[in-house]
Parts: structure tokens; sequence; C-alpha cells
């Protein structure tokens, strides 16, 4: 018996996900912004004292521990997608991997050009790889209607699998004196946490605790503790050929949790880590400053290397007929959409903080973050003013 269509004008389940999905990130891109500039006059007014007396006793516990579960929430992100999503066919993961690969690939390559005879410096030559999908997607929520759905699919996906090569990069760069016995005891955890999937178990309170454990263990063996949350998230049980939930009536434990963690995630963490990691502090900067080699090749990296990788990829794979465009983005909107990958605030900021502990190092990354985020969200969003054409928002 055929199955009855839906009637005109209602969404499917996976359709209001999508909706609420891009509601929340643009959104929650808003806030971050807020949070950024609020750190930004305050570090720079006579509040400087004030705003380090709030930050400074709980900055390691947001760096560390808030932000293992935006980790985690990416991993559940990035599961659902391989899944079920924009990644699940080899035709809808092509284009976003391949160009995502080459906008990390070419700004890296961009600022070891500018900085590979300083050896402290290239500690951060991953900062300009990573793109802000929050901070991206509010910038093209200011054009509307004009942006086609298939044009947010594409710009998510790819910061989606470019986050991806950023746990990569954390976990094979950024990792430092290990401990055998922490790494044992965490990967009984995580041991713990796969029998549990493999069994079937979809309630969510032992993945949770047992993830609390992996942290603590992650935490005390020198590979960074936001992995635990990466490695909590990928243990979550979603639909798959293994289970029996019925992907129209329910959600499953990795839906159910990706829910609830997001207003949290857009609107409390990661507004909380640009509040915390942002504060900049300008009163002995001159221009010149940005012009030196490290933020030099950061913004570089971002604002340049970034749209160049994308739209190079994305050129080559339609060339080879591997990969399309979506439909209603021609190649000047993939260029704009390069630009606005440029945006790279809260995972460039994270990393920064990984590899620089020395405060001149870090403000010069700083410096070369928010100059390269702000030019590409201004560039970005007066390109794809001009190039998309207007459409009724009915």
């Amino acid at each position: 018996m055929p199955t009855p269509s839906k009637a005109p004008g209602v969404l499917t389940r996976a359709q209001r996900a999508l909706v609420e999905f891009f509601r929340l990130e643009a959104a929650g891109g808003i806030v971050l912004i807020l949070a950024a500039v609020l750190a930004l006059v305050l570090v720079n007014s006579p509040l400087e004292g004030l705003y380090h007396a709030v930050v400074d006793p709980v900055h390691h516990w947001i760096n560390d521990g808030l932000m293992a579960v935006f980790f985690l929430l990416v991993a559940l992100e990035i599961k659902r997608e391989a899944l079920s999503g924009q990644l699940a066919g080899r035709e809808q993961l092509v284009l976003p991997l391949v160009c995502a690969a080459a906008g990390v690939l070419v700004p890296a390559l961009l600022f070891t050009a500018l900085n590979h005879d300083d050896a402290s410096a290239m500690r951060g030559w991953a900062v300009p790889t990573a793109t802000d999908i929050a901070f991206a997607l509010g910038v093209l929520a200011l054009l509307g209607s004009r942006v086609p759905v298939g044009m947010k699919l594409l710009l998510s996906t790819i910061a989606v699998v470019d986050d991806l090569i950023a746990i990569l990069i954390i976990a094979l760069f950024y990792s430092q004196g290990l401990s055998l016995h922490a790494l044992g005891a965490a990967a009984v955890a995580l041991f713990a946490m796969w029998m549990l999937n493999r069994r079937g178990v979809k309630h969510l309170a032992p993945y949770l605790l047992l993830g609390l454990v992996l942290w603590v263990c992650v935490l005390k063996s020198g590979v960074h503790a936001t992995l635990a949350g990466v490695a909590t998230g990928l243990m979550i049980p979603h639909v798959d050929k293994r289970n029996a939930i019925d992907d129209e009536v329910e959600h499953s434990p990795l839906e159910t949790l990706e829910h609830a963690l997001h207003p949290w995630v857009a609107f409390a963490i990661v507004p909380l880590f640009a509040f915390a990691n942002a504060g900049l502090p300008l009163g002995g900067m001159a221009p010149a400053h940005a012009f030196a080699a490290l933020p030099l090749g950061i913004a570089l990296g971002l604002v340049v290397g970034k749209p160049i990788g994308i739209l190079g990829a994305a050129f080559l794979m339609r060339a080879l007929g591997w990969a399309r465009f979506p439909q209603g983005v021609d190649a000047r909107a993939m260029l704009g959409l390069g630009m606005l990958c440029g945006i790279g605030f809260t995972m460039s900021l994270f990393i920064a903080s990984l590899a620089y502990h020395d405060a001149v190092r870090y403000d010069e990354a700083v410096l070369g973050i928010f100059v390269a985020s702000v030019l590409s969200a201004l560039a970005g969003l007066a390109w794809l003013r001009i190039v998309l054409p207007a459409r009724n928002a009915g």
C-alpha cells in the first residue's frame, strides 16, 4: 500500500530538525559575536581587573571542561551526518570532504611560508585551518531569503568535516606528557561504552556517566580532555541498520542528546568560551603589529587560503565530474562561501590556546584571528549580497 503523501507545507521531521539547526546556529553566532565584543571592551577599559578576576579562576574549567561538552556535540553531529545525513552517501560526501581538506591544507601552507623559520610560531600552524560554523551561519543569516538551502547545507557540512579534521589535529599534534596508566583507564571506559552500544543499550545515563569517567582519565593522561567529549559522542547510539528505532516516529538517543545540548552549547558554552578567550589588550598595539609574521600568517591563511582552497577544490571536483555545485550555487556564490569559511573564531582560538602558552604569542594569534574573522565576515557578506539574487521570502 503506498505511503500517503504529506500535505503541502508540512515539514518532515528531518526538515524540521534542519530548520531548527540553522535557526540555533545563526542565533548562537550573534550571541558569540556579542560575547567576544564584550570581552574586548572590558579588557580595554578600567574594568580590566574585574574581567581577569572573573575569568582567570575559571579559564581552565571553561577550556577543558565546558569545551568537552562542545566537542561532544560536534561528535554527535558528525556521527549523525555520517549515518543518516549529508555525509551518508558518496555523492553527498565528496564535495564537502575535498573542499574542507583543501581549506585546511592551503591556510596551513600559507602560515608555514611566513613562519617556517620560527619554531615557536610554528606551533600554531593549525590555527588558520578552522571554520566557525556558528559565526559563519550567523553572518549568512543576515542575507535572509537570498541564501539557497543548498548553500547553507554545503557550508555547514564543510564546517562539520573541518571540525573533524581539527579534532584529529588536536589529538595528533597537541597532546603531550602521556600517562599510560590514565590512557589505560580511559580505554577501559571507552570499551565499556562500546559494549553498551553493541548490546543495544539506548538509555543515555550509562553513556554519560562513563563519559564523565573518560573525561577525568583523559584529563590526567596528557591527551587534551576535550577529546573525551568526542569519544563519548561517537559511542552514543543512532539510527542505523543495527537497531529498531523508527526514524519517522522517535528520536534516537543521539538525536535526543543533540537536541538537548544544542541550545546550551550555542547560547552558553561557546559564548562563555569566547568571553574567556577573546580578551585582547589593544593598548600597546599599533596597526603594524597585524603585519608581524605570526598574525599575518593566520590572517592570510583564513582570509586568502580558505577561499582559494575551497574554491579550487570545488572547481577541480566539478571539472573531473566527481561532484556538482548545489542547486542555486554558482562559482561566484562558491567564492562567497569560501570567504565565510575564513571565519575561524571559536576553533581557531581554541587551537591557539593549545599552541601558545606565552602571553605575547597568544595575543598575536588572537589579533590575527580577530582581523581575519572580521575581514572574512565583511567580505563574504558584501560579496554574497551582490551575487545572490533577492528571493521572495514567502
